[in-house]
């Protein structure tokens, strides 16, 4: 267990290093009006603390930095977020200014909460196995050119612009939309390549004339990729942190945020409520020097998504879950709203 005195030092040290990104010495401790040891009595805590690895110098002579067995020992104990339910009305303007759709509220959040703390923010949108298609549409442009249209129970929509070959006949192609829309809704977009390829096939060829062009070619339109399920801002913001001016640090960091796959597996198994990890606790060797702080929001009734924030290790983490949390309820209370009027 740490002294009062240790507690208050290490406090104050972690806290003037979070603001200043710069060693703190006994000297810069005495001056603060909270504390009222000598030099000297700050010297031996600092000491102390530093042999029980709360604390770490980065040269002989320097003053001393929060190690990452400090930095854990703030968040589980010496710092106390926020938790109250004012948020940050990030869905009440969103909705006011009439972003509804389920990936114009996710983008914007995650576009707010990298403003509102410089760092890197990442918003998993719900699994695909729970994502479904809602309903599929071709909207006719003119007579050689249309727009595809796929739309999930989660809200998200997808729409191409294509040609349309003279062989292909638009009655033949509105057919096979109503056909894929009868048998397709609510079909898990990860089971859609199966439900195709079997029952799906064989309609088409009872009711469609010359069916193979026009079904390899709404295949193309409208099943060539899943939805887009992650949402990025901020990426640059790390390079405003004094910790990355190591290039082989920022090109490891920006590699890693250009696999999609990567971040989502990072991400995926978040559980209810608040995690921090820091530093050497991730697993993902390219963010060993950052600290993540994740959150999960729900959509409907079972679906979950992830809100993440990423910086480096001397992070804001009062503020920052204490954000992460109220966007959390935000946008769970906004998306169950949304989810029940458009189900």
């Amino acid at each position: 267990m740490l002294t009062e005195r240790q507690l208050l030092i290490l406090h104050v040290i972690i806290d003037d290093f979070i603001e200043t990104a710069q060693p703190v010495g006994s000297r810069a401790i005495s001056k603060k009006g909270t504390i009222s040891f000598s030099s000297a009595t700050i010297r031996n805590v600092m000491a102390d603390l530093e042999d029980m690895g709360f604390l770490e110098k980065t040269h002989s002579s320097s003053g001393r930095v929060p190690s990452e067995k400090g930095y854990r020992y703030y968040v589980d104990h010496l710092i106390s977020p926020s938790m109250n339910q004012s948020g940050i009305h990030v869905m009440e303007n969103l909705i006011n200014d009439g972003f509804f759709e389920f990936e114009n509220i996710v983008q914007k959040s995650a576009e707010v909460l990298s403003d509102l703390t410089n760092y890197t923010s990442i918003i998993l949108g719900p699994e695909v196995f729970e994502t479904k298609l809602k309903q599929l549409q071709i909207v006719p442009l003119s007579p050689q050119t249309a727009v595809a249209i796929l739309v999930t129970n989660t809200g998200h929509v997808e729409h191409r612009s294509f040609s349309i070959p003279n062989e292909i006949k638009a009655n033949d192609l509105e057919k096979m939309v109503n056909i894929l829309n009868d048998r397709l809704y609510g079909v898990p977009l990860i089971h859609l390549p199966q439900k195709l390829n079997s029952e799906v096939i064989s309609l088409m060829k009872t009711y469609v004339h010359d069916f193979e062009k026009s079904y390899d070619y709404l295949k193309a339109a409208f099943f060539n990729e899943h939805p887009v399920k992650l949402y990025i801002s901020g990426k640059t913001n790390i390079l405003m942190q004094p910790e990355f001016n190591d290039i082989e640090k920022v090109r490891s960091f920006y590699s890693m945020m250009e696999k999609e796959e990567e971040i989502v597996n990072m991400l995926k198994n978040t559980t209810d409520g608040i995690k921090v990890t820091i530093g050497n606790e991730n697993e993902v060797d390219a963010i060993k020097d950052f600290s993540l702080i994740t959150a999960s929001y729900q959509l409907g009734e079972e679906q979950m998504g992830t809100i993440a924030l990423l910086g480096p290790t001397r992070m804001e983490y009062k503020k920052v879950i204490t954000l992460l949390h109220a966007l959390s309820n935000e946008m769970t209370d906004a998306l169950h709203l949304w989810y029940k009027n458009n189900e």
